[in-house]
């Protein structure tokens, strides 16, 4: 399991529109990642439109944000086109980088303990360290805190 700290471990992913993004070569830019469990379902739908309202303020602020999720880079090109999304969604499909990064596991599911994708953010600074993990309970508003957070560092 990753912390606070340490170095953010390396990846590369697919993404939507046929090309890759590698961790390592968005440096020294900063790297909003958030995870979550599927395009289109709606409290995954709402935190990917969340962070896509503020996707130019965070831009704006010298920050990368990319979010990623175990569906293939073609449903998220389906995703992004049906709900106008600009910002990056990469493609964990066999679930290897978020098993790496602690955002798989045991959760809870309408009461039923399941394994799946762990909601969670992490703020990856300029050198490659992990600053911040956030682990979501609660979408409405995170991504604004998530700025708010990335704007006072």
């Amino acid at each position: 399991m990753i912390t606070e700290g340490t170095m953010a471990p390396d990846f590369t992913l697919n993404r939507d529109g046929g090309s890759t993004v590698t961790l390592s070569t968005l440096r020294p830019k900063p790297v909003v990642l958030f995870t979550y469990g599927s395009d289109g379902t709606p409290t995954c739908t709402n935190e990917v439109m969340e962070f896509n309202a503020l996707h130019a303020e965070f831009q704006a602020a010298g920050v990368t944000v990319i979010g990623v999720s175990k569906d293939s880079a073609a449903k998220h090109d389906k995703f992004i086109a049906k709900m106008g999304i600009t910002l990056p969604l990469a493609s964990d499909h066999g679930g290897h980088m978020m098993e790496d990064w602690g955002a798989f596991g045991e959760k809870l599911f309408f009461g039923k303990l399941v394994q799946g994708v762990l909601r969670q953010t992490f703020l990856i600074d300029g050198h490659g360290t992990l600053a911040k993990i956030w682990k979501v309970d609660r979408v409405k508003g995170h991504a604004a805190e998530v700025l708010a957070y990335v704007a006072a560092t």
